[in-house]
């Protein structure tokens, strides 16, 4: 098998390439504190694997006998390295979903300025944002997502997606459509987590707005901030439950659709 992929190393390169710019977006395998060197083993032991079940003859045009490496290879490898970022941009939306909904409401819990370095996102996020995204990836390992979307969802990319799809008519313009609809399932999925938990804390707000107007010498500032945060927390912990069934709801129809996306370039390849 190592002597097949030194003589075919450049077809073994293509699929390293779209492995390992898969585990460059998505989420965990994203992070700084993963060292580099580590991607780069995991993803050529990626591509080790998947390898022997991707079938290369639409490259063989491209692979000219006076050298492989020349440009009409580069723009195979670049539309290679460009399918594993959308699919693990397509990943990474869905833990911005449940990051974006702790934002929505940790303004009006007080948090707001209790903003920290998320490592996972690697943009300054609340706490909130923090605690559903750990969340999240909890019930992605413990739910076999990352087992299903290396073994089951790359593999089938290999037999659906090539860097052929770039000049398939129709093809980029699905691609965008089916990106923005992911971006507007974003904030929608953001929206109803984090509904509950706004929508009680504005009832808060306006409790306090009358009993302020009320009683004039009440100190509602100093009381009011503890009120909102022990209740959302309280709030929280009952619908935990909800709140993880919600997400792995998000992850299987996220998968579903990203075999709907696999599905619709095979018929038209």
């Amino acid at each position: 098998m190592l002597e097949t992929l030194v003589l075919r190393a450049p077809f073994y390169l293509l699929v390293a390439g779209r492995c390992f710019a898969l585990l460059l977006t998505l989420p965990l395998f994203s992070m700084r504190t993963v060292p580099r060197i580590a991607k780069v083993a995991l993803a050529g032991y990626m591509a080790f694997l998947i390898y022997p079940q991707v079938d290369f003859v639409s490259y063989q045009p491209y692979m000219t006998s006076e050298g492989v490496f020349n440009l009409n290879y580069l723009l195979l490898l670049s539309g290679e390295v460009l399918i594993g970022i959308i699919t693990g941009f397509y990943v990474n939306i869905i833990f911005t979903a449940f990051s974006t909904a702790g934002q929505f409401f940790a303004f009006q819990m007080g948090f707001s300025a209790s903003e920290v370095y998320d490592s996972l996102s690697q943009v300054e996020n609340p706490l909130m944002g923090q605690f559903f995204n750990l969340i999240a990836l909890l019930l992605f390992l413990q739910n076999h997502w990352a087992q299903i979307l290396f073994s089951g969802g790359l593999t089938s990319s290999f037999t659906t997606m090539n860097s052929m799809l770039f000049l398939m008519d129709g093809a980029r313009e699905h691609l965008m459509s089916f990106m923005l609809s992911s971006l507007t399932k974003l904030f929608a999925d953001a929206f109803i987590i984090a509904l509950p938990i706004m929508g009680t804390l504005f009832l808060i707000s306006v409790t306090m707005g009358i009993l302020s107007k009320a009683a004039p010498q009440m100190n509602l500032l100093s009381e009011g901030f503890p009120i909102m945060i022990l209740l959302s927390f309280f709030i929280i912990s009952s619908l935990i439950q909800v709140l993880c069934d919600f997400f792995i709801r998000s992850f299987g129809t996220g998968f579903i659709n990203l075999q709907s996306l696999f599905a619709f370039f095979r018929g038209g390849q």
